[in-house]
This record gives structure tokens, sequence and C-alpha cells, in this order.
């Protein structure tokens, strides 16, 4: 029930973020979207007293985190969205299992088992198939293949 959810939440990102990015300038969608994700969970933090000892330098840290793990990287994405279609973002994003391996394998040293690497290969071919062969609508509402007339 708990991946049901996820996805369902997940795919309404994917189609409301193109929106929002697109009606409000720059980053400020993502700084609105964040301020109603904190003002909707901080109360149930306060309720369970989930949030952190009252010190400058945990507080400080996890502003960091925070900024480095999701502001930076949806303001990127919020740009990104403005300007492909949100299949194509959806299967753009199903390379970020990839790329965090990569990391893992560079920074931690952690490896994966060749079933692992194996599936994560297939998704990227996948990946770059259904990228390479998308269709752009033009203005007149023609499709031209994304590689035609290059």
């Amino acid at each position: 029930l708990g991946a049901l959810a996820a996805g369902a939440l997940w795919a309404g990102y994917i189609l409301l973020a193109g929106p929002t990015g697109r009606r409000w300038a720059g980053v400020d969608g993502v700084a609105v979207a964040f301020w109603i994700g904190f003002l909707g969970v901080t109360p149930l933090m306060l309720a369970a007293g989930a949030f952190p000892a009252p010190s400058l330098h945990v507080w400080l840290v996890g502003a960091a985190v925070g900024l480095f793990s999701s502001v930076v990287p949806y303001g990127i994405e919020m740009g990104v969205m403005r300007r492909i279609e949100p299949r194509i973002f959806g299967i753009l994003m199903s390379l970020e299992p990839a790329v965090a391996a990569l990391a893992a394998l560079l920074l931690l040293g952690e490896t994966l088992r060749p079933v692992e690497i194996l599936a994560m290969a297939c998704v990227v071919a996948a990946s770059i198939g259904v990228v390479r062969t998308a269709r752009k609508t033009t203005a007149t509402g023609t499709e031209l293949a994304a590689d035609e007339g290059a």
C-alpha cells in the first residue's frame, strides 16, 4: 500500500511540476511547494516530538542537507520540466537509480550484483530508446521524429 501511494504521489509530482514551473518564475514554485510541505508536516512532527534538539550545528547541517538534496535538485528539475514532456521526464527519472549506483561505487566503494547491473542496463537502454524515438509536436500540431531534420 505504501509503494502504491508513493507511486501515485510521484506520478502527481511529474504531472503537476511542469504546469507549476510554467506558472511560477525561476524556482518560486519550488519554494512555495516546500513551504506548503513544511507547514503540512510540521504539526505532525511537533506532535510526535520528532524535531531535533535546539542545536545550531544540527539545524545548519539539516538546512544544508535539505538545500543540496531537495531544493537544488527540484529547482533544476523544475527548469527541465518547463521544456520537455512529462512522459520523457518520467523516463529520464528512471535513470536515477543508475546514477545513484554509480555515485555509491565512486564515493563509497559499494558494488552491485551482476543481476542488478543487468537490470539497470535494461532500464538505461529502454530510456535511451524512448528518448531517441520520441516525437516532437510543432506549433502547427504536426509530429516530427526527434532525429528527423537534424
